[in-house]
């Protein structure tokens, strides 16, 4: 097993794609937490890290101006409870899945979960160091190079900036232990 028991907090990010779930099974079938000390008041844990896209990035669009020479920047109360409780709602969802996920390792005790609301990129980042992360586990999409150009690639920002080991789980990885 990876880590040796040595592992105070695992961070696995999950977006819900099933690479982000074949991460989480990995971390779960291959690295191995430290034993809690009894004087200690924070456990060791796998933490099921989720970034909520802002409701303007989640839609690709704004309302927009009202027609006919009304104001443009107004927010639309409606519309902007619409997307959130949407946003809630995926969270929600992926969140699920990934607790399922840990229920199946009988782990449930030693995850924990963090949601934040931004850009993927930096965010998991700010986590890393946030919440003391020893190491950051998260899946790779596998992007070709066109869309990465334009998209980049978050686990490759990740790699580079994150101030922890940062294990990438690539879509033809097996999710088999190390032995």
């Amino acid at each position: 097993m990876l880590g040796g028991g040595n592992l105070s907090r695992v961070l696995v990010s999950v977006d819900g794609s099933e690479e982000s779930m074949k991460a989480l099974r990995w971390a779960l079938n291959n690295l191995k937490l430290r034993s809690p000390t009894p004087n200690s008041t924070d456990a060791p844990s796998f933490i099921v890290f989720h970034v909520q896209s802002p409701p303007s990035i989640a839609t690709g669009l704004s309302p927009g101006a009202i027609p006919f020479g009304g104001p443009s920047d107004i927010e639309v109360p409606a519309f902007t409870a619409a997307i959130e409780a949407h946003q809630e709602r995926i969270t929600r969802a992926v969140l699920d899945h990934a607790l399922g996920i840990c229920s199946e390792f009988n782990l449930s005790s030693q995850v924990r979960t963090h949601v934040v609301v931004g850009d993927p990129k930096e965010k998991i980042c700010e986590a890393v160091q946030d919440l003391h992360a020893d190491v950051l586990v998260m899946g790779s999409r596998a992007f070709g190079p066109i869309k990465r150009m334009f998209l980049g690639s978050v686990s490759n920002y990740c790699a580079h900036h994150a101030s922890c080991p940062v294990i990438i789980i690539k879509e033809n990885d097996s999710v088999n232990k190390i032995n």
